[in-house]
């Protein structure tokens, strides 16, 4: 849309970091973890492990994101303590540099095309196409975005996605993923070893299973939602996705702390050299983007958004199953 066509100019002078504040927000976050991790391997009783447990999960998602904007180039590029620091975290989360900047930068650059957006994000097929499928290749569609899957997504995003299935399809491109996958599993087994299943699972299986669910419903509900709307090659344009496809995440401050402000997701999607602390100041400066498509994490927009399988070509919306 022609409205809309100046804006990738317009945020340009926002796309610029201060290192500082990028060091920061990187080491003060990583300090919170890593000292809510030494505490889960003390003697306490269960009832304060969990809570404990559960805000090492959002940590994660937070720490997550500034190592998205990393892997962007949006802070602390060709830093050598930078990028030993991002290349243990990506191994600790099981999702190595290399397979995550392909997969990614191949959805930014088709966020919303028809047939095209499943590499890097969740498929979507019209109405016509899905039925044109036989039942196998049906169930598999639809297996990847049912909400098991979305919310077990350190498994399948994580675990399969970025480290298994990248070795499968292509051993010698994807090495790095064996790397992570052997540095995961010795942390693991050494805290199992050291100090027992209890705080193994306090550690590791609630923090992972909170941080990769809400990353991946988070990925999910950004480009599928209710207003989002979807084309084929030739209608698509990078910064009409970006507004158009692309959501604004309605949400408290707390949670935009701890999501690391990626519900700032269409401005995003105009610019990812922005850094994540300075989405909500573009936002602010700039009256064009202060009108964006929403969602938000209330259980009824949820429960929306996972409804929602298939692009009907007729009404132009994401629509459900058995519409």
């Amino acid at each position: 849309m022609k409205k809309y066509e100046d804006l990738l100019a317009i945020t340009a002078s926002y796309a610029k970091e201060n290192k500082l504040k990028s060091w920061w927000v990187t080491l003060s976050t990583l300090f919170l973890l890593v000292a809510n991790l030494f505490l889960l391997t003390l003697h306490l009783h269960w009832m304060l492990k969990l809570p404990l447990s559960i805000l090492c999960g959002l940590l994660i998602v937070r720490m997550f994101v500034i190592y998205h904007d990393y892997l962007h180039h949006a802070i602390l590029t060709e830093n050598s303590c930078a990028k030993i620091l991002f290349t243990i975290f990506g191994y600790y989360v099981l999702c190595p540099k290399i397979v995550w900047r392909r997969s990614h930068n191949y959805h930014h650059d088709h966020n919303s095309k028809l047939f095209k957006s499943g590499i890097g994000s969740y498929p979507m097929f019209t109405v016509t196409r899905f039925n044109e499928l036989n039942v196998k290749q049906q169930r598999q569609y639809l297996f990847i975005r049912h909400p098991f899957v979305i919310f077990n997504g350190f498994i399948f995003s994580f675990l399969i996605g970025m480290c298994i299935h990248p070795l499968i399809v292509s051993f010698s491109k994807n090495k790095e993923a064996i790397l992570a996958l052997v540095f995961y599993f010795t942390l693991h087994v050494l805290i199992f070893i050291n100090f027992g299943w209890m705080t193994s699972v306090f550690f590791t299986v609630i923090p992972h299973f909170i941080s990769g669910g809400m990353g991946a419903y988070l990925f999910y509900a950004q480009h599928n939602f209710p207003t989002a709307t979807y084309k084929s090659d030739e209608q698509w344009g990078y910064i009409d996705a970006a507004m158009e496809s692309s959501s604004f995440m309605k949400t408290n401050r707390l949670m935009h702390w701890f999501t690391g402000n990626i519900g700032y997701h269409h401005i995003h999607h105009i610019n990812a050299r922005i850094p994540f602390y300075r989405l909500p100041e573009v936002m602010r400066g700039i009256p064009m983007l202060q009108q964006p498509k929403t969602t938000s994490l209330h259980w009824r927009e949820i429960r929306r958004c996972l409804t929602l399988k298939l692009w009907d070509e007729k009404t132009k919306s994401l629509v459900p199953l058995n519409r």
